[in-house]
């Protein structure tokens, strides 16, 4: 006869958590992990993101945002505090826009490529419009930079960030702002107080402030920052001992030095997304094509989607900054395309260069006739921003070729003029 609907009613309000066997699972996953092992700060933001878990309340907002650059060891953080928290029995989830973190540790926790029962514990942004308040008891939040206001898939989304600390009991915001690459991105301090404050919650910070990748050189990201235009350092000149930078006058000739790295599975090739998507269509066009050099490659999206830097094989691929970011490899050959280049004595944007297949900046030429000295300077950092995330992606060294011949030659000489041996 039914029960007018009270047996939906308790599925949809009911308090769902892991199972202890499932949460069980995950742990030991992590303890055979050495990629999992937290190290020095991240040991102390760890400790006290579990401290704030301990003491959740009902009706009542938590939230913890942790700064920090490339490397800091953000989702290895992240990663370790969804374990431990499965396993005192919350009900916690891993969330980030992007499905290549969600997919790429997914599968290195639990060594499988496919689908499986550990999918729902990862999952996107968009999946709490509409949600009960404080449903989760914790959700931690990577790549926090890359939340957006509306929801794609939702037309009644009205801002993630505002949606996950409704949402939770805990939400933990692992945040870079000088990793936001495309219009859409929202995630910042402001954005998070903001919210914050208007649930009336209970506002931690910390910071993770040691460099991890880039072989734990902050010089090296410095340099970046000032080589690139971001901001002003006193890292002017590249020590050529602190990190391998290379810089390659041959396009050709930088892929097959990546090859070579290869021997770990642990290189891979990645540009600015100057090239359109003609492969998604047409599998056997080629996407990327630069002359003089006669160099031929397709972006990586067509066949292994979000795992494709794990995948052996694809090193013949390219990478973009949709699939690569958050995520990490020993040797990083980057294809700086003409959306970058050096005139008159320093490094400038064009915008126009970008494919129309990339999405990062939609909304540039109707922006152009609202507000143009608006636009263009967020147009201008969304660009310098894509390059230094795609550069700091290397652990152990970052091998670049610039499309514009200036911008090959004024890394030359800020690198030190080191270049392919």
């Amino acid at each position: 006869m039914g029960d007018r609907g009270r047996t939906i009613e308790r599925i949809r309000d009911g308090k769902a958590k892991p199972s202890q066997q499932l949460a069980d699972a995950v742990e030991r996953m992590l303890k055979g992990n050495t990629e999992f092992v937290l190290i020095d700060e991240q040991k102390v933001v760890f400790e006290k993101a579990l401290a704030l878990a301990r003491h959740l309340r009902e009706g009542r907002h938590c939230v913890l945002l942790v700064q920090g650059g490339p490397g800091t060891g953000k989702s290895v953080v992240a990663v370790n505090l969804l374990a431990r928290l499965l396993g005192l029995g919350l009900n916690a989830r891993y969330v980030s826009k992007n499905a290549a973190p969600r997919a790429v540790y997914r599968a290195k926790l639990t060594g499988s490529l496919q689908k499986g029962e550990y999918d729902n514990l990862f999952c996107g942004s968009a999946c709490f419009v509409g949600c009960p308040e404080g449903f989760y008891d914790a959700l931690i939040v990577d790549e926090s930079h890359r939340l957006m206001s509306k929801t794609i898939y939702d037309k009644e989304g009205e801002n993630q960030v505002k949606e996950i600390i409704h949402a939770s009991k805990l939400a933990v915001f692992f945040l870079d702002e000088d990793q936001r690459v495309t219009f859409d991105d929202i995630g910042s301090t402001a954005e998070i107080e903001k919210w914050s404050q208007f649930h009336e919650a209970e506002l931690h910070r910390d910071r993770l402030p040691s460099q991890f990748r880039c072989s734990g050189s902050d010089g090296y990201l410095a340099w970046l920052d000032s080589t690139l235009g971001i901001r002003a350092t006193a890292n002017e000149r590249l020590d050529p001992a602190s990190y391998d930078f290379r810089v390659f006058d041959d396009p050709v000739d930088l892929h097959e030095a990546i090859r070579q790295a290869n021997h770990a599975n642990q290189a891979r090739m990645v540009a600015g997304y100057c090239w359109n998507w003609a492969s998604k269509y047409h599998p056997n066009a080629w996407d990327i094509t630069i002359e003089p050099w006669g160099y031929r490659a397709r972006w990586n999206l067509s066949k292994d989607g979000s795992v494709w830097i794990m995948k052996p094989g694809t090193v013949e691929e390219v990478g973009c900054i949709h699939t690569c970011q958050g995520l990490e490899l020993e040797t990083i050959g980057v294809i700086i395309g003409p959306d970058l280049a050096y005139r008159d004595s320093q490094v400038v944007t064009v915008p126009t260069a970008r494919a129309r297949t990339d999405q990062s900046l939609k909304g540039f030429k109707v922006g152009l006739k609202r507000d143009p000295q608006a636009i263009r300077l967020k147009a201008d950092a969304i660009i310098r921003n894509t390059y230094r995330t795609l550069m700091s992606r290397g652990t152990k060294a970052c091998w670049v070729f610039a499309c514009d011949p200036e911008l090959n030659g004024w890394l030359k000489e800020a690198a030190g003029a080191m270049t392919k041996p």
